[in-house]
């Protein structure tokens, strides 16, 4: 099963980078790619990818302490997003499993990954 994973520093309080790891509604804030997000049960919602807001796209979301996991019930994606205090804000990791017919999506879920966790880290980081 094709995998990466991916981590950056916040200066933000690990509370801080949760509260928008948390809420799905905050993830067009942060997550490219991300168009818009419809909330549902509080473990699933909708998302809606950036240009195609007629492609509901269902996601489910499991918390545990310091641990988000997102699994997209379409392409059978899976993020599980991790924080870490660090002394001086937070570590911020994430773990991504493609199924293997999704191979083809490794690179570009690489850079959305990686400019995702860029701007997490700043936006918890912004007063």
């Amino acid at each position: 099963m094709p995998h990466f994973a991916d981590r950056a520093h916040s200066a933000a309080a690990p509370e801080d980078v949760w509260k928008l790891l948390y809420d799905p509604t905050r993830f067009p804030e942060w997550w490219a790619g991300v168009g818009t997000v419809e909330r549902a049960d509080p473990g699933s919602y909708t998302m809606y990818p950036d240009g195609y807001p007629d492609f509901p796209m269902p996601q489910t979301l499991t918390t545990a302490p310091g641990c988000v996991a997102i699994s997209c019930q379409v392409s059978d994606l899976r993020f599980e997003w991790r924080l870490r205090p660090d002394g001086t804000g937070t570590e911020i990791t994430v773990d991504v499993e493609l199924p293997s017919r999704e191979a083809h999506r490794l690179p570009t879920q690489r850079d959305l990954i990686h400019r995702s966790m860029l701007a997490l880290a700043a936006l918890a980081a912004t007063p």
